[in-house]
């Protein structure tokens, strides 16, 4: 984000607090994918590595059936969970899950390239369909920029592109742009995905900021780099606008930036609990992407989540 639109995002923050405008009774029917969900059962016997019990609104159960009931009357008809653990076994863990509820579509697992064991570990994972890719970035004390110089890191990576996986990149920062960009310089076929680009922390010295708007022109010229339009809500002063017009420009720089066929719908559901509830960040995202037309929103919620993840319908209900 650029300085002028860093000052015309937090000018908002005196903007009203409310509800998006958008009339959804009215709007036409457009199917969900929703690419960024977590599954997590804290109660079982070896319990999980996030979150904690200190997260009184996160430690609960995160399972279809509970997401389900929350995600499918606002519209949506599938997800990609997204890892939520470093452990080996909580990859077979999360596909068990998926297997029974037919609203998983894919999962992106974690595995860790560079390690002699990775290649064994995804020919145990890769046959199985809802297998889509891996996460890597700034999680669980691992540094993508620091291996890129390690032959064997990038060689898996080079392996992922060649079995149609993704690697996700997780909780951005200048760094992790800059990696990406040298990461698609090594390996120009890997489908690589930036999580939660909206909640970046904009650089506050000019020479940093100047760096991270390179890089971002850099992967906007990249065409297998996608962006999920996630995290956008932001706490200001104490308070979570919920008008579009308050994101309205750091939206458009990122739309501008990757343009209508890069940009992928994702809740981050149940961690979006501890800003407003579910409905409220899809009405915000919604309220934006319809204002540019059906066929630009489509492309959003839908269509392209099926380019970055190439993920298969299970269900009648889902599209493609």
């Amino acid at each position: 984000m650029n300085r002028r639109h860093f000052l015309a995002l937090t000018a908002g923050a005196s903007a009203t607090v409310g509800l998006s405008s958008f009339d959804w009774g009215t709007a036409p029917a457009i199917p969900i994918i929703d690419t960024h969900i977590h599954l997590f059962d804290p109660t079982r016997p070896q319990g999980v590595p996030w979150p904690t019990k200190k997260d009184g609104i996160l430690y609960q159960p995160a399972l279809p059936a509970r997401y389900r009931k929350i995600a499918v009357p606002l519209g949506v008809v599938g997800a990609v969970v997204v890892e939520a653990s470093p452990w080996l076994e909580d990859n077979q863990w999360v596909l068990d899950q998926a297997a029974q509820d037919k609203i998983i579509v894919g999962i992106i697992g974690n595995l860790e390239p560079g390690q002699p064991n990775f290649r064994q570990q995804l020919e145990r994972f890769q046959p199985n369909p809802l297998f889509r890719g891996i996460r890597y970035g700034n999680l669980w004390d691992r540094d993508l920029a620091g291996q890129l110089s390690n032959s064997r890191f990038v060689s898996d990576l080079q392996l992922l592109a060649q079995a149609g996986l993704v690697l996700d990149t997780a909780n951005p920062n200048p760094a992790l742009l800059a990696a990406i960009v040298r990461l698609t310089d090594q390996v120009p076929t890997l489908r690589v995905i930036i999580d939660h680009l909206p909640q970046m922390a904009t650089p506050q010295d000019t020479k940093t900021q100047k760096a991270c708007e390179t890089y971002l022109h850099e992967l906007g010229q990249r065409p297998q780099v996608y962006v999920k339009i996630s995290e956008v809500l932001r706490r200001v002063d104490g308070k979570i606008p919920q008008t579009v017009s308050f994101y309205r420009a750091h939206l458009d720089e990122l739309f501008d930036r990757f343009g209508e066929n890069r940009l992928l719908y994702g809740s981050d559901w149940p961690n979006s609990d501890q800003w407003l509830p579910f409905n409220v960040g899809l009405r915000l995202v919604r309220d934006y992407f319809m204002s540019k037309g059906q066929p630009l929103a489509e492309k959003y919620f839908w269509k392209n989540s099926i380019k970055a993840y190439q993920w298969h319908k299970r269900d009648s209900t889902q599209p493609g």
